[in-house]
């Protein structure tokens, strides 16, 4: 993918959406072009213009982003990589349609700026089963944890604690190591990252299912102080998922 330009087929042909985030892609020195919000449209695409990537939304007008992600896998031999939006943020939602191929999902809102390093990182992944399942296990946790899907925080965060869990060096400087590979991804800065997660986190100390909060962190945390910093959030996770998969 290094050597030749990403290919992004929007499954979206309006102006006020598709033609918007082509511009953006574009902008970014890809190849983008859109069709209609049709499972047709789609899939006649995906088999005569071979995208790299597709952008679609998970309901379409005759069909839906699963039901395509099947045929596809069925019928061609170079699968491109789905992105799949949905208007709803709900974990089994998502569980089911990275269960069924999608490398990425994302709930609306979201930042257009922030799609061609989603784009770019889906395209680098090489172990896609294993990387989903451990971006499923990340997603239910922070999720059941109450951090919400459609602030910039929840996706640094995610990305941060799948990167602790790639690589454990991350985690023994996170200013000058985590923070600028998350930065990185989605061509941001290492402080509007860390500020971001601590958002997150605060969100989910304020307002998330106090029992869930408490079960899961126990007294690791000191309850004088109230609520983890960031490594500590990062970390604890990182750990519990590590041992879950050394367990497995």
């Amino acid at each position: 993918m290094e050597n030749k330009r990403i290919k992004v087929l929007i499954g979206d042909d309006s102006a006020s959406n598709g033609v918007k985030v082509a511009a953006t892609l574009m902008e970014n020195d890809m190849i983008a072009y859109t069709r209609k919000k049709t499972g047709k449209a789609i899939l006649d695409s995906i088999i005569n213009d071979t995208p790299d990537v597709v952008i679609l939304d998970l309901t379409l007008q005759d069909t839906d982003a699963i039901c395509i992600m099947e045929h596809v896998k069925g019928t061609l031999v170079k699968v491109p990589a789905f992105i799949v939006i949905s208007e709803i943020n709900n974990s089994f939602i998502e569980r089911q349609v990275i269960e069924s191929g999608a490398s990425y999902f994302l709930t609306r809102p979201y930042e257009v700026k922030a799609l061609p390093s989603i784009i770019k990182s889906v395209c680098n992944i090489t172990h896609i089963s294993q990387y989903s399942d451990t971006e499923i296990m990340v997603t239910e946790i922070i999720q059941k944890l109450g951090v919400p899907a459609h602030i910039k925080g929840y996706h640094y965060l995610r990305t941060a604690i799948l990167s602790a869990i790639d690589n454990s060096k991350l985690m023994e400087c996170v200013t000058k190591l985590l923070y600028p590979c998350v930065a990185q991804k989605y061509d941001t800065t290492s402080s509007r990252v860390e500020r971001a997660i601590r958002h997150a986190i605060e969100i989910a100390w304020d307002r998330g299912n106090s029992d869930i909060i408490n079960s899961f962190f126990g007294y690791t945390i000191d309850n004088y102080r109230g609520r983890p910093t960031n490594s500590e959030f990062i970390a604890l996770i990182t750990d519990k998922i590590r041992l879950k998969m050394k367990s497995a």
